[in-house]
């Protein structure tokens, strides 16, 4: 009997429940951070905070309370390095700050170029931040980009989210930073974002977000920005294009022919032969036409192969112009030509791989482009288009 006493009382010990609980109303719940370079070459961290009474009540406000009041708050502060930032920001702000649900880190352009390997190691270091919350680069400053009110969704965090998901240009990761940092290349890119088109009068009303390219980093610093077009072509190097239409014009016809592709494969091979480093990027897509604004029937084989052509050198002028910037201009590896060189020439690549630089820009990059239209439609005469004008040979 007090044998099975002392187990219930050691028992009844153990269920004392939640003794170190944090309730929610106790959390300050951060949606995206900005961090930008502050004075003195301080990091200056900024938080956007959902405020969740801003969802209580009636009304047709935009922030829901039928008051007009903000879904979220914007607070910021200065530190020595990030951690500092961070318990400097807590004393001003009343409840325990909670990274958890952030879905979005963007640096400023300043503090880009000058590095971000201490940021990215604090983040991947704390035990709350997401390794899959979003990275981006903000033309300017990032905390402008907190205080704007976007037209659809709840917070700019959402909106770079839902960009991120489209992937119609760079989606990048904490952990993906991470990996391709630590790749053989050393090179990474992130999406940058810019203000669009203001739609309101006043400022901090109803502005757009627009990708504006790609940011390319050595190392850990910002070296330079591919603009959107390019940007298309390093997508399909790196095999990470998902979602494009690609428009163009057939020689000797007017209107042009709008393609979706929508299965797309690109290969990296790599070839060293008598010590000169040359780069086959094949390139394979399936697509459907989904606008003909031209004369021609596209059921016809003959006009049908000039369409493929034309969208494989689309493809492979965007190609190159990605590689132009890559290697003329910032001599980046980003397309992980040095992780293929590896696989196939290891001891090659172990005496080059101190060498990167300077061999990078000097491979000789061939491209091979094939383009398979499955399904040119039904419709064989363009709307609006009399019959006696439609090119059928």
């Amino acid at each position: 009997m007090k044998k099975l006493w002392f187990v219930a009382s050691i028992s009844l010990s153990l269920l004392t429940g939640c003794w170190d609980r944090t309730e929610v109303n106790d959390l300050a719940i951060v949606t995206m951070a900005a961090i930008d370079k502050g004075k003195n070459d301080n990091v200056l961290l900024s938080v956007q905070i959902f405020v969740p009474r801003a969802l209580g009540g009636g009304g047709t406000g935009s922030g829901g309370d039928g008051s007009g009041g903000k879904l979220t708050m914007v607070q910021s502060s200065e530190g020595v390095n990030m951690a500092d930032a961070m318990s400097k920001l807590q004393t001003k702000i009343s409840r325990q700050i909670f990274w958890g649900h952030c879905k979005v880190y963007m640096f400023g352009e300043a503090v880009a170029r000058k590095g971000v390997a201490d940021h990215i190691d604090y983040l991947v270091r704390h035990p709350e931040p997401r390794n899959r919350a979003n990275l981006f680069v903000s033309r300017g400053d990032a905390v402008d980009m907190l205080k704007l009110t976007p037209v659809l969704e709840r917070s700019t965090a959402e909106t770079l989210r839902e960009i991120a998901d489209l992937h119609i240009g760079m989606s990048v990761t904490l952990v993906d930073f991470r990996n391709m940092l630590r790749g053989e290349g050393e090179a990474v890119v992130l999406p940058v974002i810019e203000n669009g088109k203001r739609l309101g009068g006043k400022e901090g009303k109803e502005v757009q977000n627009v990708l504006a390219g790609t940011a390319v980093f050595k190392r850990d610093k910002m070296v330079g920005l591919i603009p959107p077009t390019p940007t298309r072509g390093l997508l399909w190097l790196r095999d990470e294009i998902s979602r494009a239409a690609i428009t163009v014009r057939i020689k000797n016809t007017e209107g042009v022919v709008s393609v979706t592709p929508i299965r797309m494969k690109a290969r990296l091979t790599p070839r060293i032969e008598n010590g000169k480093w040359s780069m086959l990027v094949k390139v394979d897509t399936e697509g459907n036409v989904v606008e003909n604004g031209t004369r021609l029937n596209l059921l016809k084989p003959e006009w049908l192969a000039q369409v493929q052509q034309a969208v494989g050198e689309d493809i492979d002028h965007r190609i190159k112009m990605a590689l132009h910037i890559l290697q003329d201009e910032l001599k980046a590896d980003v397309v992980n030509f040095a992780a293929a060189f590896h696989r196939n020439y290891p001891q090659e690549w172990e005496d080059a791989q101190k060498r990167w630089d300077e061999i990078f820009p000097k491979i000789e990059v061939n491209t091979h482009i094939n383009v398979d239209i499955r399904r040119p439609g039904l419709i064989s005469i363009p709307a609006g288009i009399p019959q006696s004008e439609v090119k059928d040979h």
